[in-house]
């Protein structure tokens, strides 16, 4: 039998209908209502002309029209391509290119922005998720309210994608991971396989264009657990939320946990109900766990990456604690390695690469077969990331790939900046690292090297980023320097720069 993510939905909603099934503000639905409304969604694409392979973006907030696309759109053999609601206009105009989008979603929040770039890229139809439409939109109700809830005809599944998650790149642009029905759903069973029984009620905090997101969708139809959604991040209603619908699981970065921490009266909040919480993107640093530990919550390190769907490794909550850093053991369906440059793998306490193989690794990078040979061989997934693994097999993540900083729990290549500021007319040379912050974990700084006879100022640097790259990706410090330290091959000595502008 080929695997339908759209047909896993269906199936629950066959066996517990009048199940409530998600949560979003005062919206609450049932599991045979939230299949009706992507049998709708489904209908509806393809009387705008989407078939089989066809791409379909979104802009928009963590909302159930979110679901109506993951699953109405794979139940047509369509393909999602979520967006990032944090990018810039021209990022968001690069991708929906690069993915070449037939039919293009967005949320009231984004009309502008939609509409600065609507004209450059080869969408044919675009849907507004909001009943007051612009001239050049249609309107998501409306299209969807006159269609049948009648299951459509299922013509995909397996290896077949489902969605494109664009990550960004180490040479300046983001690529596109093919995400398959069987990627989601390997990867689902693999973390119920994993970790047991998730609760009846999990909390859905991270933006769903993320892989800590979206790949936490499939686990609602394959366990029945209802899903409480929570629109954008609202550290005060995420604390109520988890007491007045009792959650028992949620998935988060570790800036998150932090904030939750700093919310008025955080200790008086019910967590009664919290069994676990997983931590993605980056360790949690140990003075925060010991926190939450102390208050009786048990936070676990989950290592994974876009790529592998957000699965790889998980620690246990007997030794998230005992072995402080360490991102755990490989999960049930995962075969992990530490690496030398020749894979070989290595032994306890030697560091390397991380490699990864399972049925939930992408098919590929979108369009892109060199990006995709260099990142599966012989089955394996490369991650680039450095690790270790201890005499009992914990693996500790070392050192970020090719000098990834993590902000807030998202992923930024300095290439993609650096790319950008030496379009500045006053820059001749620049390099991009990160740096502790107190709240996001790292910050973008720059160290420019302006042209001779030229004269900038750090906050001109920074306002001149504006708009051209996401928020969360412009630089927070720029410092100046005469010259930057370079391999003889012209490679930007990152440690270096580091070591001296990081002290």
């Amino acid at each position: 039998m080929s695997i339908n993510l759209g047909s896993c939905l269906a199936k629950r909603a066959m066996l517990n209908p009048d199940k409530e099934a998600v949560v979003c503000e005062d919206v609450r639905l049932t599991w045979s209502e939230i299949n009706a409304r992507a049998n709708r969604l489904g209908y509806a694409m393809q009387r705008l002309g989407v078939g089989r392979g066809d791409r379909v973006g979104l802009l928009a907030l963590n909302e159930p029209e979110y679901l109506d696309m993951y699953f109405g759109l794979g139940k047509i053999g369509a393909i999602l391509v979520p967006i990032n609601y944090r990018l810039a206009g021209p990022e968001m105009e690069y991708i929906l290119n690069d993915a070449g989008v037939k039919v293009f979603v967005f949320g009231p929040q984004y009309v502008e922005v939609v509409d600065s770039f609507r004209s450059n890229i080869p969408a044919e139809h675009f849907v507004a998720i909001i009943d007051d439409t612009p001239e050049w939109a249609s309107s998501y109700r409306a299209l969807v309210e006159k269609e049948s809830t009648e299951e459509p005809e299922v013509v995909a599944g397996g290896d077949d994608v489902l969605t494109i998650l664009y990550t960004s790149g180490t040479t300046g642009r983001p690529k596109g991971a093919m995400l398959t029905h069987n990627n989601y759903f390997f990867s689902a069973t693999n973390l119920i396989a994993t970790l047991g029984h998730l609760g009846e009620n999990a909390l859905l905090v991270l933006p769903l264009f993320h892989i800590g997101g979206i790949g936490n969708v499939p686990l609602a139809p394959q366990t029945g657990i209802r899903c409480i959604m929570l629109k954008s991040l609202d550290p005060k209603r995420m604390l109520e939320l988890i007491q007045e619908e009792k959650v028992n699981v949620f998935g988060s970065v570790p800036v998150l946990l932090q904030i939750l921490k700093m919310v008025p009266d955080f200790e008086k909040y019910d967590w009664s109900s919290v069994d676990k919480v997983f931590v993605y993107a980056a360790p949690l640093p140990v003075a925060l766990l010991e926190e939450y530990a102390e208050a009786g919550i048990e936070v676990r390190n989950l290592y994974g990456m876009t790529e592998s769907c957000g699965s790889g490794t998980v620690i246990d909550g007997e030794h998230s604690l005992l072995k402080a850093g360490s991102c755990g053991l490989p999960e049930f369906l995962a075969e992990v390695k530490v690496v030398d440059d020749d894979g070989n793998e290595v032994g306890p306490e030697e560091l390397g690469e991380v490699i990864m193989r399972a049925d939930f690794v992408m098919k590929g990078y979108w369009n892109n077969p060199e990006a995709t040979a260099e990142a599966i061989r012989d089955g394996w997934l490369y991650t680039g990331d450095i690790a270790k693994r201890d005499e009992d097999g914990f693996f500790y993540i070392m050192d970020r790939k090719k000098d990834m900083i993590i902000s807030g729990g998202e992923n930024i290549y300095p290439a993609e900046i650096e790319d950008l500021l030496m379009r500045h007319p006053k820059i001749q040379d620049v390099g991009v690292i990160g740096y502790p912050h107190e709240l996001w974990g790292e910050a973008v700084k720059a160290i420019v090297v302006i042209q001779q006879g030229e004269t900038l100022s750090e906050d001109e640097v920074i306002e001149w980023t504006k708009d051209k790259i996401g928020k969360f990706k412009m630089p927070k410090a720029v410092v100046f320097a005469d010259a930057l330290p370079r391999t003889p091959t012209g490679k930007i000595l990152k440690r270096e720069l580091r070591d001296q502008y990081n002290k």
